[in-house]
């Protein structure tokens, strides 16, 4: 089970109390949201995609939507997110529960922009409900990200 997973990687490093375990489902931003008692736009939802065969994850917003030619400038390819099925074999965490700690090999991560307006996020940790509040340089940290990039759009307040 990869929340197991995810959770014996943050008590490596004596965070495991941080990792809540919700008595709801957290499996979509809109969901995960209602169960932390958070604005939407605080979920750090991740998603994979399959860039050259190799699989990547992007962090990104709540309310931020993959912009395909942002997309295709930064990885010369088109947006293709990975299947279900895909993702839990590829990244090893099944949709619903996709976060960028305790992954696969070979997975690379990579922090939108759209997520540096807040002080603290919310990504999910390895199963439908749950997650954790992380600090911005403390998911730059657990993540093992390889670069911010700006691929979002539909996040910036006017």
């Amino acid at each position: 089970m990869s929340i197991q997973r995810v959770k014996e990687y943050f008590r490596a490093l004596g965070m495991e109390g941080r990792v809540l375990e919700l008595d709801m489902s957290s499996a979509t931003v809109e969901l995960a949201a209602q169960a932390l008692g958070c604005r939407p736009c605080r979920i750090a939802k991740t998603l994979s995609f399959l860039v050259e065969g190799r699989p990547i994850l992007i962090v990104a917003a709540g309310d931020a939507k993959v912009d395909n030619p942002k997309y295709k400038a930064r990885f010369g390819t088109k947006a293709k997110m990975l299947t279900p099925q895909e993702a839990e074999e590829l990244v090893g965490h099944a949709v619903g529960g996709v976060c960028p700690f305790a992954v696969n090999g070979g997975v690379t991560v990579y922090l939108d922009e759209s997520l540096k307006r807040f002080e603290t996020v919310f990504p999910a940790c390895g199963s439908s409900n749950s997650a954790i509040e992380l600090s911005i340089p403390e998911l730059e940290r657990y993540s093992g990200f390889e670069s911010w990039v700006d691929v979002c759009k539909g996040w910036q307040e006017l």
